[in-house]
């Protein structure tokens, strides 16, 4: 049945107004909807018939606005080729709204963005009008870099009309064009998308950039690689780095007030194939310092922790990768002290909070002043206890254990894969195993996991392999631990939403931690390899990150796949 017919049988049209509009559409080749809807037939009434012609649903979106999360699933450019565009993710479903649903290179298009995406699709009917409307959600990154772009083309034309002098060129072409804008737009959706790094990569034929959000880096867009050496001054000129140096790679920071925050941009250039390629850090003063409640420590592991830093002095040590958390946790444990009765002293690289009370230097070492150096005069400052935000080297180790020996509580943090290698690494930077024994207090391993959203899971039940693995997992838990957990019939897996598109939002710490003992202080001594540590700190009752991370699996916290990456 023709949608034409369906209006007639609903008395939309009458037959006789049908036929002239048909014979008019004919000889004047102007398209039947056009024709229609100038005979006073709504567009809706159109969408609906033309709806239940195809057997598919018709959807209006006059008056609601499409999550840019969805409409970034499909670029606009193919949205206003195709005439097709995102209208919600919901179990794991793309919705599409498109306007011509018989169009087979539109459907072959969707069809590919659909397997590259990993997500099926259903399709809707909607108008021309919706589709134009609807484009206005795609305001975010990359509409305003589009825009940007084009005011970016004009500028640079008028400025090579201009015929400026070489020298002055590239200084005009970055102070006075939209390059400035579209580094402020980059650095603006970094952090309204909660990113903790933005990427800046010189490809073959464009320039791409990646923003990592929860641990995962995501292309957000492509610009010509023409504007690359602007962007890449422009972020020069802002952490004061040297314009002409080109061949090696260069550190700085910078501040800026986006939306009302005060953020710090960490920025390193690198030179690559194709170019310098440009990291940056993204630091948010007002994230707030986390509880340890908050960094997703249980109850046994918090009260571990509270009783080290009690102590008078020694040495606790937190490890883990770069971007792991290490840092956040440090600042949750400084929160703890008593800041009003003992003087703290930090020295931190950068200062990415405040904490009152607290007395906290920035590092320099551009200008001499580091870790070693700095450790050195924080112990002219009368402190009762120290954080220092990195043992990088032999040096700052030896002083870190020398403070702690001296009466001092030494907070840092290193570089290892787990808790039970920090005492193995300080022995590989040259610090004798007699001294660690009395000093070393506690240590802290972690890694950042990707947690659900509330509304995002759903169950998905435990059998078979899945059961397997679990119960493997299960196998080495110590047994007072075990005799609490069960496994469970069903687990949870992530599940798309309008609101929460990949099913995941925020990332919370899994741990593994340790203190010292008599046994270990004579384990340190006598046969300090990491496997007899290792085994020592089980015995303990130390539960790895991975079985950490079953707990939290266990309570709905997690994915399965969350434990495959620890």
């Amino acid at each position: 049945m023709n949608f034409t017919d369906i209006l007639l049988k609903k008395n939309i049209l009458t037959k006789d107004k049908l036929e002239e509009i048909s014979r008019q559409a004919t000889e004047e080749f102007i398209p039947i909807d056009d024709l229609l809807k100038a005979y006073g037939v709504s567009e809706d009434d159109i969408v609906k018939a033309k709806a239940e012609a195809m057997g598919i649903e018709a959807k209006s979106i006059k008056g609601k606005k499409i999550p840019y999360e969805v409409l970034k699933k499909i670029p606009e450019e193919a949205s206003r080729h195709y005439k097709f565009i995102p209208l919600n993710l919901e179990d794991g479903v793309l919705e599409i709204g498109m306007v011509n649903p018989d169009d087979i290179e539109a459907k072959e298009a969707l069809q590919f963005i659909s397997s590259r995406l990993n997500l099926p699709f259903k399709i809707s009917l909607i108008s021309q009008e919706d589709l134009n409307n609807s484009y206005k959600g795609y305001e975010g990154l990359s509409g305003e870099v589009t825009r940007v772009l084009g005011e970016l083309e004009t500028e640079l034309d008028k400025v090579i009309k201009e015929k400026a002098p070489q020298l002055n060129l590239e200084e005009k072409f970055i102070e006075e064009t939209p390059v400035t804008k579209i580094v402020a737009v980059m650095l603006k959706h970094a952090v309204a998308g909660g990113a903790s790094d933005l990427h800046i990569e010189p490809l073959r034929e464009k320039l791409r950039i990646r923003f990592r959000v929860d641990g995962i880096l995501y292309t957000s867009l492509f610009l010509p690689l023409s504007v690359h050496e602007a962007i890449v001054s422009r972020i020069k000129i802002l952490t004061n780095m040297k314009l002409d140096e080109k061949r090696m790679p260069q550190d700085g920071r910078f501040e800026a007030v986006i939306e009302n925050r005060e953020i710090d941009f960490r920025v390193s250039s690198l030179p690559t194939f194709f170019g310098e390629k440009i990291a940056i850090r993204v630091l948010d003063k007002e994230k707030g310092i986390k509880t340890f409640n908050e960094l997703g420590m249980s109850k046994r592991d918090i009260d571990i922790i509270r009783e080290a830093i009690k102590k008078p002095y020694g040495l606790i040590l937190i490890t883990g990768p770069t971007g792991s958390g290490k840092s956040t946790t440090l600042y949750a444990m400084l929160q703890e002290l008593d800041r009003e009765k003992k003087n703290i002293v930090s020295l931190e690289d950068p200062i990415e909070y405040n904490i009152e009370g607290i007395n906290q230097s920035q590092v320099r070492p551009e200008i001499g002043y580091d870790f070693a150096n700095g450790l050195r005069s924080i112990l002219r400052q009368d402190p009762d206890m120290i954080m220092v935000g990195e043992i990088r080297d032999k040096e700052t180790a030896a002083l870190a254990i020398q403070a702690a020996l001296t009466g001092h509580l030494v907070f840092s943090t290193l570089h290892t894969n787990t808790s039970t290698g920090v005492l193995t690494r300080l022995m590989d930077m040259g610090v004798d195993p007699y001294l660690i024994a009395p000093t070393f207090l506690l240590a802290i391993g972690q890694r950042l996991v990707r947690r659900f959203c509330a509304d995002s899971k759903k169950e998905i039940p435990v059998t078979g392999k899945l059961k397997e693995k679990i119960h493997r997992l299960f196998m080495d838990i110590p047994q007072e631990v075990k005799k609490n957990l069960k496994i469970p019939e069903h687990i949870y897996q992530g599940l798309p939403t309008p609101s929460c598109p990949q099913g995941f939002r925020g990332r919370v710490g899994v741990y593994e931690i340790f203190s010292n003992s008599k046994e270990m202080e004579r384990l340190i001594v006598s046969n300090p390899i990491e496997a007899n540590i290792f085994d020592e700190a089980r015995r303990q009752g130390m539960l790895t990150m991975k079985e950490d991370a079953l707990i939290k699996l266990l309570d709905g916290e997690i994915s399965i796949e969350e434990i495959d990456v620890i």
